[in-house]
């Protein structure tokens, strides 16, 4: 069901940025609603016979963000999304398709210019993280953002959204910049910037080892250059910091885990894939399993097959079976709308963890190791994996990171609210950052994690809430 959208005093800023400017960077955190705001302009831009638009995004989000966000909201709803990803024919068919917006990845940059060249349909060009073009050089560099700027001139928008714009420095900004002026404002190559803003400090030995550090003041010279195209909204400017910032993102699970949830939560019983069979013997037992498939998986017998072909594995002696992808694929947009801030994952059971371990190769499990804690508030730990019954108090995460995100809930309030207070406003202010927390909530729709997470929120007995619900059940 679509909601209404009612613009928050940030996002019309973002809007009216976007429609005031043909070029233009808009500059905004998690959690402020780029997307929808973008959305929102592009719907008037369209509407006026401006589009067709092209969104350029990571994989993930292009795939998905983009079309759901669509979806979500009343007055979008004549929009019409296609998404251009895949293989040659699926790409073929997606722009095939008569659509308003068309959704990529940054792969396919090369592809489609070479498709199109001087047929270019694309009026307007948004590239969500932009920092992708920072490598753009007018000679050499990233192949994708060189075959952008080959239809530059046949663009006539091109918004940029990023949190982070620049992540390693000053020095990161020329290449997304020479895409909204052509190098007016910045210098027309990187070597005119470089000299104008930087000076470059020896690393090492040889000629090459060495870094650009900004001269005094320039800074404050780029941010005056640029300011007429960008605009920059901050969390910590319109939200009060000293509470978290929560942000609920809904999960499909699709029709195969649906069908097999269903029927476990009214029979207490299912069967898996390959003739699995899970039962559980009352309503507590059930609501637990329940929750397993949730977050995507299920404990099953300790005879049932462990091989990749069935989808079974093991972990921690006990064998689980793989029911669905769908939170793993919300926890990789969160981690990608992070930007490379390092984001704490609380998890619920060890087959969780020990997916999420495979998929995302870079995460780390917190252990009974102190050095693991010392490397997380030392930024060495991109995704620190933590189950809340292991962050008790006096255990300080608030150095490492300001971004929570729950895989997976349960039942214990206090558990739950320890793991927020790791690195919860107050310890950031103890700290010495000044900085909002962010605290994402992955929720299977339409399943008891929607029961759980509202009472977590409003400090109910979770248990006696989900067995009440159990009860209208039966």
């Amino acid at each position: 069901m679509s909601k209404k959208f009612i613009p928050r005093p940030y996002q019309r800023i973002l809007i009216d940025h976007m429609l005031a400017h043909d070029r233009c960077c808009a500059w905004a955190g998690m959690g402020m609603g780029k997307t929808v705001s973008t959305l929102t302009a592009l719907d008037a831009m369209i509407f006026l016979g401006e589009g067709p638009a092209l969104v350029v995004a990571p994989l993930r989000v292009a795939m998905s963000t983009w079309p759901e966000e669509v979806n979500k909201w009343d007055h979008l709803k004549g929009l019409r999304v296609s998404v251009v990803c895949g293989d040659k024919r699926t790409k073929e068919k997606a722009l095939a398709q008569k659509a308003d917006i068309y959704c990529t990845n940054f792969e396919q940059l090369p592809y489609l210019v070479e498709k199109f060249g001087k047929a270019w349909p694309f009026k307007i060009v948004v590239v969500d993280e932009a920092t992708r073009l920072k490598g753009f050089r007018l000679r050499g560099g990233s192949c994708r953002a060189k075959a952008l700027a080959r239809v530059y001139s046949l663009i006539d928008r091109f918004i940029e959204l990023t949190g982070t714009p620049a992540p390693n420095g000053l020095i990161d900004l020329w290449g997304q910049m020479w895409f909204v002026d052509k190098g007016k404002r910045l210098g027309e190559s990187m070597t005119s910037y470089e000299i104008r803003y930087f000076q470059p400090i020896r690393t090492g030995g040889e000629a090459y080892m060495i870094k650009w550090a900004p001269f005094p003041g320039s800074a404050d010279r780029i941010k005056k250059a640029v300011a007429d195209v960008t605009v920059t909204v901050n969390a910590e400017d319109y939200f009060d910091i000293e509470q978290p910032i929560f942000v609920r993102r809904e999960v499909d699970i699709g029709p195969r885990a649906t069908s097999v949830y269903k029927r476990l939560e009214t029979d207490f019983y299912t069967v898996l894939g390959d003739g699995v069979e899970v039962e559980a013997v009352n309503a507590q037992s059930v609501l637990g399993k329940c929750l397993q498939i949730a977050g995507g998986a299920i404990y099953c017998s300790d005879e049932a097959p462990s091989d990749p072909e069935t989808e079974c594995y093991d972990v921690a002696g006990r064998t689980y079976y793989r029911v669905h992808e769908a939170k793993l694929e919300a926890l990789r947009s969160v981690i990608e709308e992070a930007a490379g801030a390092s984001v704490l994952v609380s998890y619920q059971f060890k087959h969780e963890a020990d997916r999420i371990l495979r998929a995302f190769p870079q995460a780390r499990l917190l252990d009974k190791n102190p050095q693991t804690i010392r490397d997380w508030n030392a930024g060495e730990i991109p995704i620190l994996l933590a189950h809340p019954a292991a962050c008790g108090h006096g255990l300080n995460l608030q150095d490492g990171g300001n971004i929570l995100c729950f895989f997976s809930v349960g039942w214990n309030y206090e558990f739950y609210a320890q793991i927020i207070e790791r690195i919860g406003p107050t310890r950031q202010a103890q700290s010495g950052h000044p900085r909002p927390v962010f605290v994402y909530s992955l929720v299977a729709t339409d399943t008891v994690e929607m029961a759980v997470e509202a009472a977590l929120r409003n400090k109910e007995s979770v248990l006696d809430a989900l067995l009440e619900k159990k009860r209208c059940i039966d």
